[in-house]
């Protein structure tokens, strides 16, 4: 069997159309950058920026921006192998307004339908989908048919899928050998975590990678877009919640924001969010806070909270996929809680001080660079 990916996302795919001034409504902006976009598809670009083999299952329409997000998926290293046309649907577009530090309205349009939004389950490369060491689908893939049905199919191959140990002591042999005797990583540092082992080293510096088996891990990103749910626009979410209770019984971390959790769960205190999340199935709750920083809680009792980093926002849109594609890419390395939220909030942060999203992800060195400082610098020149 070829070796597994790292990362596969499924999910919403699109071009951004980012105003290239701050600070001014849309109606008077003068000249926009065009991006890939979509968050699953931004998350998978994260974990490659971090060395992840990351693939993104999703759909374009049959026409010139589907040609361009599918260019840019092999520039930012991400398999397109499962990215597939829908001639009747157009790719999708959406629109910003960037006023920083904490308004950064978006403009969606994905209508009649959006193409990601046909993915369907019979299409599947369940196999593939079993066998990856992460993956990563949204709540906006359960807002519509036939994606509602393809995300429950792909989360179900998951929970089913026999997984012996000889296998995955295989799977960690051939990554192993693959690197020169090391597992499958960037060499990436989090720094420790207050109360982490003293031997994980001071932060900024980096911490060890677990040996044995590389995990299996489904995350659940809760994304709530209520513009998205047909008739739920504007409602309490309740048709969207039996959804989230579904198909968090089959994922093994939840993440989400204090709006998404809400939706999930019907709590909104953090660490009650966090408690119904993990009384939904995962064995990991994830609670993004903004400038609260961001809660973890495990199964096992753990629980790391972590502050942000000090950054000088200029648009906050990205901020959340960096973390995601940070987030998978500690969870692969084995690190404690505390390291993994540590470098997904760095991660996070130095998309936050940049305008673009996809292509504002960071490499290794600037996440180490951002840790070792303490805060992220202020973006220089001509950074995205």
């Amino acid at each position: 069997m070829p070796e597994p990916y790292d990362v596969i996302t499924m999910g919403r795919i699109g071009v951004d159309i980012y105003p290239l001034q701050t600070g001014v409504p849309l109606a008077r902006v003068e000249t926009f950058g065009k991006f890939l976009g979509g968050s699953p598809s931004n998350v998978a670009v994260a974990a490659a920026r971090l060395g992840r083999r990351t693939a993104v299952i999703t759909r374009t329409g049959r026409d010139a921006f589907g040609d361009y997000l599918h260019q840019a998926l092999g520039e930012f290293g991400v398999d397109d192998r499962w990215v597939s046309a829908v001639p009747e649907y157009p790719t999708p577009v959406t629109f910003c307004e960037i006023f920083p530090p904490d308004h950064f309205p978006l403009y969606f349009y994905r209508q009649p339908k959006a193409p990601d939004l046909e993915i369907r389950g019979e299409e599947l490369d369940l196999d593939a989908v079993r066998a990856a060491r992460v993956f990563w689908m949204t709540g906006t893939g359960l807002c519509a048919e036939p994606s509602r049905t393809a995300t429950l199919t792909a989360l179900r191959a998951r929970a089913e899928r026999p997984y012996s140990r000889a296998r995955a002591e295989t799977e960690d042999s051939r990554a192993r050998a693959e690197t020169g005797g090391t597992p499958v990583h960037d060499g990436t540092p989090d720094g420790r975590a207050d109360g982490g082992d003293p031997a994980a080293g001071p932060a900024g510096s980096r911490p060890p990678e677990a040996s044995g088996p590389p995990p299996r891990i489904t995350v659940f990103d809760l994304d709530w877009r209520p513009m998205f749910w047909g008739e739920q626009k504007g409602g309490d979410g309740e048709a969207a919640r039996a959804h989230y209770r579904e198909a968090l019984a089959h994922a093994t971390v939840a993440v989400g924001n204090l709006d998404e959790c809400e939706i999930a769960t019907g709590e909104r205190d953090p660490r009650a969010a966090a408690a119904a999340l993990l009384a939904a199935g995962p064995e990991l709750a994830v609670v993004k806070q903004g400038p609260g920083g961001v809660l973890a809680v495990h199964r096992d009792g753990t629980t790391a909270e972590i502050p942000p980093l000090p950054v000088d926002v200029v648009n906050g849109l990205g901020a959340g996929d960096a973390f995601g594609g940070a987030l998978c890419h500690g969870l692969l390395a084995g690190w404690d809680t505390g390291h993994v939220m540590r470098y997904a909030n760095a991660a996070g942060a130095i998309v936050a001080s940049r305008l673009a999203c996809s292509s504002a992800m960071p490499f290794p060195h600037e996440v180490e660079q951002a840790l070792a400082e303490g805060l992220v610098a202020p973006a220089t020149g001509d950074a995205p």
